[in-house]
C-alpha cells in the first residue's frame, strides 16, 4: 500500500470531524468484539487527525489571547452538553495564567470521562456512569501531562543517566556566542535552555530527598520555565551550567539507586498535580527534557549554518 501523497493538514471532502468520530465509535465498537488491536488503530487515527488539526490551528501563543480563547470555548461547552463544572473550571485556570502563576490542583482538578459514552465529571466517579453505567474503575481520568505516566524504575533511571550526555554532545564544539545565540522568533537561546534543564534537575533532586525524608510531603508548584531568562547567580559559561546539570543529576541517581522497590512509591502532594510517587517525578522529569532536546538540536544547526 503506498503512503499518501496529499498535504496532511487537507481534508478535500470536508469530513474530517465526521471521519474522526466516526473511529472513534468504531474503537468502541470493535472492543465489544475483543479486537483491540483494531481498536487501538482507528483510536490512534482519530488522535492524529485531531492533533493535526489542532497545530494547524496556530491559536496566540501569548497568555491573553489563550485566557481570551479559554473564557470563550468555556461559554460554549456547556451548549455542548460538557458540565458548568468544567466550564468554571478552564475559567478559573485562565483567570490564573492572567494574574502570571500556575492553576492549582484545587482550582483546575482532574477530570474523568467515561470510556463508554463520554460522560465527563470534574471529580473521582464513586459510583456508575449516570448515563450508560459503566462502573467508576473504567472512567478515565485525564492528568495534566503525560510525562507523569510512569515508567519502569529501571527505564527512568537509565533515561535520566543518558540525558545530560546526549545534551553535552549537542553543545559540544560551539563557543558562547553560538550558545547565547537567541532562536528565531526570540526563542530560547542554548544556554537558557541548559539552564532550565539544571533548574528543573534542581528541582527533582529536592523533591526525590524530600520524600524520601517525610512522609507525604507538600511539594510546591514552581515556575520553572520563568527561570530560564533569568541570568541572577548563573555561572559565567554555558560549559559551567551543564556541568552542575550534570553533578546534581549523578547526586538525584544515586538517591534513586539505593531506593528499595517499594521506595518509587512513596508519595507527596504536589499543589499542582495532587498526589505523586517518586516514580512519577522521575518518569515527569526524564520525559520533560526529551521535549527540550529537538530545540537543542535544531539550535546547534542554526549556529553551525
Amino acid at each position: 500500500m503506498s503512503e499518501p501523497t496529499a498535504d496532511r493538514n487537507t481534508n478535500h471532502d470536508g469530513r474530517q470531524a465526521d471521519t474522526l468520530v466516526e473511529l472513534l465509535a468504531a474503537a468502541d465498537r470493535l472492543e465489544g468484539h475483543g479486537q483491540y488491536n483494531l481498536a487501538k488503530l482507528a483510536r490512534a487515527a482519530a488522535d492524529s487527525l485531531a492533533r493535526r488539526a489542532a497545530h494547524a490551528l496556530n491559536l496566540s501563543p501569548d497568555p491573553a489571547g489563550l485566557a481570551a480563547t479559554l473564557d470563550r470555548l468555556a461559554a460554549e461547552l456547556p451548549g455542548h452538553g460538557l458540565s458548568d463544572a468544567l466550564a468554571a473550571a478552564l475559567v478559573r485556570g485562565a483567570t490564573a495564567m492572567i494574574d502570571g502563576r500556575l492553576p492549582l490542583i484545587d482550582e483546575t482538578p482532574d477530570p474523568y470521562v467515561c470510556r463508554t459514552c463520554g460522560e465527563l465529571l470534574m471529580a473521582p466517579p464513586n459510583s456508575p456512569c449516570p448515563v450508560c453505567g459503566a462502573w467508576p474503575a473504567t472512567f478515565q481520568q485525564f492528568r495534566p501531562v503525560y510525562w507523569l505516566d510512569a515508567l519502569g524504575p529501571r527505564a527512568a533511571l537509565a533515561q535520566l543517566a543518558e540525558t545530560p550526555d546526549v545534551v553535552a554532545g549537542l553543545l559540544a564544539g560551539l563557543d558562547e556566542t553560538q550558545l547565547s545565540r537567541s532562536a528565531d522568533g526570540g526563542g530560547w537561546s542554548m544556554r537558557q535552555v541548559v539552564s532550565h534543564l539544571r533548574d528543573a534537575e534542581g528541582v527533582l533532586h529536592a523533591r526525590v530527598q524530600r520524600m524520601i525524608a517525610q512522609d507525604n510531603p507538600t511539594l510546591e508548584s514552581l515556575a520553572v520555565f520563568a527561570w530560564a531568562m533569568s541570568e541572577d547567580d548563573r555561572p559565567a559559561t554555558t560549559t559551567a551550567i551543564r556541568q552542575a546539570y550534570e553533578a546534581s543529576r549523578r547526586e538525584t541517581l544515586a538517591l534513586l539507586q539505593e531506593l528499595p522497590p517499594e521506595g518509587w512509591q512513596r508519595i507527596g502532594q504536589h499543589k499542582e498535580f495532587g498526589q505523586v510517587t517518586i516514580l512519577q517525578q522521575a518518569s515527569y522529569f526524564s520525559a520533560h527534557e526529551q521535549t527540550h532536546l529537538a530545540a537543542l538540536t535544531a539550535l546547534r544547526e542554526a549556529a553551525r549554518a
